[in-house]
């Protein structure tokens, strides 16, 4: 990445620590949030709060994040969140998500809200009140859709800063990452190198 990692302290370990037990490793992204473990931990905090409450099931949000990384150019969280969405359908739908094709194992749902978190990842003025129908007509809640749009915009904000400081995605996304998800991300930045 574009900055150095924070000098060792006990909130930066505490970030790394979490980041390990959860992933089995020390997320590239979470060298960079060690800068403010408390704003870190607080996005999630919120990003938690949304998510935990919300009537989006674990496929409406994998839908989301690829679709919305994919529309940004985020690699990391396509990788990231591409294994969770070939896990929820499968890796021909995943793939076909980030690259805003077609897939017969998506419901007419995954693809209205793939459309829509495009949609208000490239340009959140140009949505219109007949997007927001098309939603409803798959069965979206005005509170789904509130939840949707939230956290797509969380995850917009969430990239735009792993990006912009360059971070890479961890290698080992990269290498658990189905074939077809891999092959899918054509776009964003590079794994990092694997450690020899």
């Amino acid at each position: 990445m574009f900055i150095e990692a924070p000098p060792p302290s006990g909130e930066t370990e505490r970030v790394y620590k979490s980041s390990a037990d959860s992933q089995g490793f020390v997320m590239n992204l979470t060298r960079a949030w060690a800068w403010r473990p408390d704003v870190f931990e607080g996005f999630a905090a919120l990003r938690n709060q949304l998510t935990n409450a919300s009537t989006l099931s674990k496929r409406d949000q994998a839908v989301i994040v690829c679709a919305t990384a994919a529309q940004l150019g985020d690699s990391y969280c396509c990788y990231a969140w591409g294994r969770t969405l070939a896990q929820e359908i499968d890796a021909i739908a995943a793939a076909a998500v980030i690259q805003a094709t077609d897939s017969n194992a998506l419901t007419r749902r995954d693809r209205a809200l793939a459309a829509w978190a495009r949609k208000v990842a490239a340009a959140p003025n140009a949505t219109t009140a007949a997007d927001v129908e098309s939603l409803r007509n798959e069965g979206f809640t005005d509170r789904a859709i509130f939840e949707a749009t939230t956290f797509i915009a969380f995850r917009l904000a969430f990239s735009m800063i792993n990006d912009a400081l360059g971070v890479q995605p961890d290698w080992q996304l990269a290498e658990t990452a189905h074939p077809a998800v891999r092959q899918a991300i054509a776009f964003g930045r590079a794994p990092g190198a694997k450690a020899s």
